[in-house]
């Protein structure tokens, strides 16, 4: 390959981001161009440093690299994103999908599948294909929606604003009501609709076709 493909590193352990330079620079064709430790610098740096790629690990301290990645490709569509991560999971493989992510791919990746799947995302192409996409698609729909109507008025654009990834200062600021306020709508939303996390409301309020009014 005679194009050098520029390579952000984002990942919230050193090592991680060490071993995966050392890596990428015994490639000719790819450069790292800059490394991120939390989802908050890798957006600006993606949006400043203009790379070809970005590695975005999924679980990280502030914002999820799922949701940075949908704040990248809202940007700048021509950086590509491929999410890393250690566990396999449906729900996140969707949620990055949505998020506009090139491919997921674990950590435990042998390295050559690594190169070849940043080399797949450079030239155009996806991770996954139509097919996969469609079945995981249908695994996620094999179970029954939670009943929406346990939701407030407030609590669903609460959860249509969590499925714009909207942060909760975001969705405050939308809602004219306080942080704390937002906090306890999110923890509310949860504990009725049994989700962990920010990701699985994302999926579940698309998966519904749940949009704000």
């Amino acid at each position: 390959m005679s194009d050098r493909i520029s390579i952000l590193i984002v990942d919230d352990h050193e090592v991680v981001r060490l071993g995966l330079k050392a890596l990428f620079d015994s490639y000719e064709h790819l450069e790292v161009v800059g490394e991120a430790a939390n989802a908050s610098d890798a957006i600006e740096k993606a949006l400043s440093l203009k790379p070809d790629v970005v590695i975005m690990d999924v679980r990280m301290p502030d914002i999820s690299g799922i949701e940075a990645c949908r704040e990248i490709r809202s940007q700048d569509r021509d950086i590509k994103v491929i999410m890393l991560t250690s566990y396999a999971d449906d729900e996140a493989v969707m949620a990055s999908l949505m998020a506009g992510a090139e491919g997921y791919v674990l950590k435990k990746i042998w390295s050559g599948d690594l190169i070849k799947a940043i080399e797949t995302v450079y030239r155009g192409g996806k991770l996954l294909d139509e097919k996969q996409v469609e079945q995981l698609k249908k695994q996620l729909n094999q179970t029954d929606p939670p009943e929406l109507k346990e939701l407030t008025e407030q609590e669903k654009k609460v959860l249509a604003l969590i499925a714009e990834a909207k942060t909760n200062k975001e969705i405050a600021q939308c809602l004219y009501i306080s942080e704390k306020t937002v906090r306890n709508y999110v923890s509310s939303i949860f504990r009725k609709l049994n989700l962990t996390n920010r990701s699985q409301a994302a999926v579940l309020a698309q998966r519904l076709n749940f949009k704000r009014d």
